[in-house]
């Protein structure tokens, strides 16, 4: 199956090598452990915004993320030391939730091995209920993403 893919419009990514654990008995990477390179991928951008940005309110003390929805398209298996690059963005922000795009390519073949996308909803720890983002997050990816949706919930 060929996907064709436009990563110039992802401005993150990471890097990921197949590990021996990650992978089964035919050298092929599980398919849950996508579900890692994403979360991986997730938290290193929240991480590097929250730096490039100086955010100060997200993450911190009572307020946290969760997983709402993940879903995963698996296009052609990663195999042992496969190294891979992980492309994240944000696409759209609503009130109290917001919505990631990944695509994995795989570095020697550049061709995408697995796209997919995921929700992620703001907290408040003490109650586990959700909570508007901060003003300051708005902020911060509607400068570093080239195209978000900002809606409302």
């Amino acid at each position: 199956m060929k996907i064709d893919v436009d990563l110039s419009t992802f401005n993150h990514k990471i890097d990921e090598l197949v590990k021996f654990h990650e992978v089964d008995m035919l050298s092929v990477v599980n398919n849950a452990v996508y579900f890692n390179y994403f979360e991986d991928a997730r938290v290193k951008y929240l991480q590097d915004l929250k730096i490039k940005y100086n955010l100060q309110e997200v993450m911190e003390d009572n307020s946290f993320f969760i997983m709402r929805r993940n879903e995963i398209e698996y296009i052609e298996p990663a195999q042992f030391d496969d190294k891979l690059i992980v492309f994240t963005k944000i696409d759209w922000i609503k009130n109290t939730s917001f919505g990631f795009s990944h695509v994995i390519i795989n570095e020697q073949t550049k061709r995408p091995i697995a796209i997919g996308t995921g929700i992620l909803v703001y907290i408040k720890l003490s109650t586990k209920q959700k909570q508007q983002l901060p003003a300051e997050f708005y902020e911060a990816v509607n400068e570093f993403e080239i195209d978000v949706l900002m809606k409302k919930d």
